[in-house]
This record gives structure tokens, sequence and C-alpha cells, in this order.
């Protein structure tokens, strides 16, 4: 007598519903999106004197626009309890009691929450964060809606956001359903810098948030942007700014001439909006403009110098233009920001937990696991590479940085560092000199003041008038400008670099350091015609560094070379991402099989939008999506795998995906 749920996680709770008081004291510290949906359940025992038992699963995707939407997926989980017959009984003896479904509010910050009871009546109501209740409200559910489509959406392949025992299932599955999210996008699309924005935003608007994000991804995944521009042009009637949404889906339309008129229009309205003068600067950019796009993009510097991206943007244009020493110089100048982690609450650790896989998966011989064993053992070296850890706006930053290295070398960019950053043993030098300067200047004072004291007689002196003209300024000041003198004389133009981003040289360094080890030692073996043998975990790694270094060739080796090893989705997945840049069709649709049917394992039960829907989706631009159907027909694949890839080209036939009708 089975008392867990079938193909659904659960973790089971210590205390009854400890995990909803958990996630009530938590409310408090969210500060963005907020984290999954939880769905509780409480299960009793058809035997008297059976304890009552808690469990718990993270869920998305699921319809909160209303108490009754949540109330059919608890009463769904009603039909999947295990009802494997024991030796003696024809049928379970447990059943679900009732059930609470908690979704975040992100708008309000308040926590949505029906309850059910089976049978019998639903009940609904929101939490605040001093954990009162109150009557949820048409609004509240509207704005908890658009929160939970939006944290699936964006977080549905965030690496940060990754949790065991995660169910994840579509939150648009049909056109009813996008027209219904577009509608709710733009009555609330004025209070989306409510909700946050990426880590290298430091102030939310109405252009940069979480609201903005989440709708071109959506639409950007599936290259599908003629609804994205039809609700702009509406809401561009009420703020010029949102034409730099407007424009760049006209761009990515390839209709540019009427994304130039929208700027055009809109910079002559409001010429200080940044994301204005950045579509513009990315368009020229695109056609190889790079002067004049370096003209608005020092522009957007002076408009907004305390945003990240304004100096990251020029900093791209230097690089384009191939001014490094300037490139260097302007990142040194960007504003840091400390990240911020994903909304995520601490849970009390469960009594067991259920993890299971469904018999399709098992059965159809493609499922891989991660295989703790030899192969996931790897050199310390490589592991401890500091690069991997960096987030947000130094995360961004370093990608600049290797980016200048991928363009100049490394000892191009230490020479170049050294000519407009001042180095340690320069500024010890003139530190020095400046201190000795101080001491001679000092030592003339008192030699100078001993001989007027000698010579002073007792008259009464004559006391000068007050001037007003010259601020007075203290013996210590003048010394320290005179100091300063010397010191910016001797140093030039040069500036002291950031301590950020000279901690960033030194991961750079690190990098680089094992990326050469590996490509001499690599070369080494070949010549000697011995194979070059590393750990499946030490190849995942490796391929990390490359793509971070800017040689793709590279990672996609050591990536492959890893899959020799052991399965690693990760290395699928960029793999995938290789396979579809290049065309390889054939290659990109075994890695979206393989990743489908992990996915499929571990609860991923969404179709879109994936990162795996992405690639197939520009694949389907290049080749047509009947060509697709026919190479995965021809792979021959167990009619269950069959059935869950061909999901990925239902969805592009039924939102009418650019090359569905090829």
């Amino acid at each position: 007598m089975a008392d867990t749920l079938k193909d659904i996680p659960e973790f089971f709770e210590t205390e009854l519903g400890e995990s909803i008081i958990a996630r009530t004291d938590a409310l408090g510290s969210f500060r963005e999106l907020g984290p999954p949906d939880l769905c509780h359940i409480i299960k009793v025992n058809a035997k008297p004197g059976v304890k009552e038992i808690g469990s718990y699963h993270y869920i998305s995707g699921v319809d909160s626009s209303s108490s009754a939407s949540l109330a059919v997926y608890l009463n769904s989980l009603t039909y999947s309890m295990d009802d494997t017959q024991s030796w003696f009984t024809k049928s379970n003896a447990w059943r679900i009691r009732s059930g609470i479904y908690c979704c975040f509010n992100a708008f309000s910050r308040v926590d949505v929450r029906v309850e059910v009871k089976i049978p019998g009546g639903v009940e609904s109501y929101y939490v605040d964060i001093r954990g009162e209740r109150h009557e949820a409200t048409a609004e509240i559910w509207q704005e908890t809606y658009l929160s939970a489509v939006l944290r699936s959406i964006l977080y549905s392949d965030d690496h940060y956001y990754r949790l065991a025992g995660y169910r994840k299932v579509d939150p648009i599955m049909n056109l009813a359903s996008e027209k219904k999210f577009l509608e709710v996008v733009e009555s609330l699309f004025w209070k989306g810098w409510q909700l946050g924005s990426k880590p290298e935003i430091q102030v939310a608007t109405s252009v940069h948030n979480h609201l903005t994000d989440g709708i071109m991804k959506y639409f950007a995944d599936s290259f599908r942007f003629a609804p994205a521009i039809e609700l702009f042009e509406k809401l561009h009637q009420k703020d010029p700014e949102v034409g730099a949404l407007l424009a760049k889906t006209y761009i990515d339309q390839n209709e540019e001439i009427k994304a130039i008129k929208v700027l055009y229009h809109d910079l002559e309205l409001n010429s200080m909006s940044y994301p204005l003068l950045h579509v513009q600067v990315d368009f020229l950019r695109s056609k190889g403009e790079f002067d004049m796009a370096l003209k608005l993009a020092k522009y957007a510097v002076d408009t907004t110098p305390s945003e990240y991206l304004t100096w990251a943007k020029l900093t791209e244009v230097y690089i384009d233009l191939c001014d490094y020493k300037s490139a260097l110089l302007t990142l040194n100048s960007c504003p840091m920001f400390t990240f911020n982690e994903r909304d995520l609450h601490r849970m009390p650790p469960s009594l067991k937990t259920h993890l299971p896989i469904k018999p399709d998966i098992i059965s159809s011989g493609i499922m891989e696991e991660d295989t703790a064993g030899r192969e996931s053992e790897a050199d310390s070296q490589i592991t401890r590479l500091p690069a991997p850890s960096l987030h947000g706006t130094f995360a961004k930053a370093y990608s600049l940085l290797t980016r200048l290295t991928n363009a100049l070398g490394w000892d191009e960019l230490l020479l170049c560092r050294s000519q407009v950053f001042v180095m340690e043993e320069e500024y010890r030098v003139h530190k020095a000199k400046a201190a000795d300067h101080r001491k001679s200047m000092n030592k003339e004072e008192d030699d100078e003041l001993g001989q007027k004291l000698k010579e002073m007689n007792l008259t009464e002196p004559k006391i000068p008038e007050a001037s007003v003209e010259k601020k007075p300024t203290t013996a210590a000041e003048e010394d320290e400008e005179q100091e300063q003198k010397e010191v910016s004389f001797s140093f030039g133009n040069k500036r002291l670099c950031e301590r950020w981003l000279d901690n960033l040289f030194m991961v750079l360094y690190e990098d680089l350091r094992v990326y050469t080890f590996w490509r001499t030692e690599a070369a080494h073996y070949r010549a000697q015609k011995i194979a070059y043998r590393k750990t499946g975990t030490e190849w995942e790694l490796l391929g990390d560094l490359g793509l971070r270094l800017w040689h793709e060739k590279e990672a996609k080796e050591a990536y492959e070379l890893c899959l020799d090893y052991k399965f690693s989705a990760k290395a699928w997945m960029k793999l995938l991402e290789i396979y579809a840049k290049e065309g390889n069709t054939q290659k990109a649709l075994l890695a979206a099989v393989k990743l489908t049917v992990y996915h499929e394992r571990w609860y991923h039960e969404i179709v879109y939008p994936t990162e795996i829907a992405c690639n197939l989706n520009s694949l389907i631009r290049k080749v047509g999506l009947s060509k697709m159907q026919n190479i995965l027909t021809s792979m021959n694949l167990p009619k269950s795998v069959q059935k869950l890839m061909t999901r990925y080209f239902d969805y592009g036939e039924l939102f009418q995906v650019e090359g569905y009708e090829l």
C-alpha cells in the first residue's frame, strides 16, 4: 500500500504542515519574482489509528488565474496516487484528504493560497509578510497569474533556479492562452518595474524589468515577433520609451525602416533615453557603422552614467573599433553592483524523498544518469578556477575582458594595461619620491623659520587686511596638493585600476594558464601519437573554459570527448547550441532527444519556452519543419520518446513558427 504519488516528486514532512510554515516565514525575504509554486497535500489511511502524512513538491506553469484552476490541479493529484496492489488488498488504503497550493504574487508581495478539502469545498485567500490572511480580489488574481507565467518563462532553464523535485509544465499551451497572457500583460505593463530587473541593471524601469524580459524571451525563442509588435504599438502611445522595445522587435522582424522611423520620432521626444540610444547603437554596429555608434554610446553614458549597461555598451563599441586602450579605460569605469541570489526559501529537512521515474522513460533505453565514479573526479587545478563563480555585472565584465584578450592576446593586453593604468611598482616608486620630496620641503621650511626667528624684532607687526579672493588651505592640504601635482606629473594620463578589475585580471590569468597547459599538453600527446586521457568531468570543465575564452572549436571538441566517458546534460546542451548554429540537424536532433529524455526524467514536462525548443526553432527556420520531422522519423526512436519529441514540432505548427510551412 504505497503512500506516494505516481510520476510526481514528493518530499515527506517530519511534522505536518512544516513546509507551509517555512514558506510563510520566508515571505518577507523575497525581493523579485519569488520562489516556485508550492503544492502541499495531506494523506490519510483508511485504517484507524494510522498517522496522517504531509508531503509537498515544487511546480511552475499551472494556470494561476483563479482558485478554480488551482483546485483542478490539486484534484488531479487524487488520480496520481500509486495504486500498486499489496498481497492481501485490492486497492490503495491511502487517499488525499486535503491540499494547499501556494503561488507568490510578485507585484503585491503576497502569497496567494487555495485550500481544497476532498471531498468538500475550496477556500482561497492570500497571506501577507506578517502572516495575516486576506480575501483575494480580482486584481490580486490577475497579478498572481502574470507572476506565475513570468517565473515559468524566465526560469525554465535558469541554472541558479534549480531545485530537486521541481515539476515544470507548459504555462501557455495554445493560442487562446497566449491571447489571455497578452491581455494581462497590457493591463499590468506599467507596474512591471515593481518586479525588479536583471542583476546588471541598477534601477528597474518600464522598459528594463522582468516583465519586458519575459515578453521578449517568449517571442524571441520562437522568432514570432508579430504579436509582440502589436502589443508594443498599443503601449507605445502612452510612453515613447517603449519605442526601444518596438524598434527592437521591428528589427528582429526585418522591418528596419519602421524601426528607424520609431527611433527617430521617439528620440526627438526623449533624447536622454538610453534604451532608445542602445537600440540605435546595436543597429549601427550590425551595419558596420562603428564611428556613428561610438558617438551615440558616449552620449548614452553622459545621460545615464550610473548604469552598468551604458558603460558596457561603450566598451563593446571601442572593441569593435579596435581602440583597446579606450575599451580598457571604459571597462574600468563601469559601476559594479552586488549580485542578489534568486528568491528561494529554505525548507526543513524532509523525512524521506520520493523521486519516481516514469516507466516509459526507463523502458526507452535512452535515459542516462549522471554517474558518480571515477569519471566524476577532476583535477583540483580545473575545479578551483574562480571564473565560474562570477555572477551579475562581474560575469558580464569578465566576458568583455576575455573578448579583449581574444582580440589582442595576453601579452598585448598586459602591455595595454601598463600603458593606461598605474602599475604597482610605479606607484611604489612615486610614493617614495613624494615622501622624500615632502621631507626635503619640511626641512627647508624649518630652516627658513629658524632664520626668521633670529632676525625677528619685538615691535608689533602690521596686520594685513583680510582677503576673501582665495580659500585658505591648511599646511597638510598644501602638501597634499603638491604631492598630487608631483604624482600626476609623473604618471601622465594614467589612472588607478579598480580593485575588482585587478581581481578579474587574476581570474583571467588562471583561466589562460590552465587553457594553455591543456592545449600544449594535447599537442604534445598528439605529436607522440599517444592517447590524451582525462575524466569526463575534466573534459566538461575544459569545454566551459574554452567557451569562456571564445574558443568554440576547442570547447566543442572537449564536450564531445566528455560524452564519450559520461553523460552530461550541460555538455549536451552546449553541443545542441553549437550544432544548431552550424546547421547540423542530425546531431542537433540527437542532442535534443538526449536532453528531452533527461528533462522528462526530472519532471521538466515543459515544451516551450526552453533552450531545446529555441534551438530546434532556429533549425526549423533554416531547413523547414517537414525536413526536421523526416529526420526524426528516420532515427527510429521508441514510441514514447518519439511522442515526447513530436511535441516540439506540434508547437511549431500550432503557433506557426517561421518555417512551419516548408
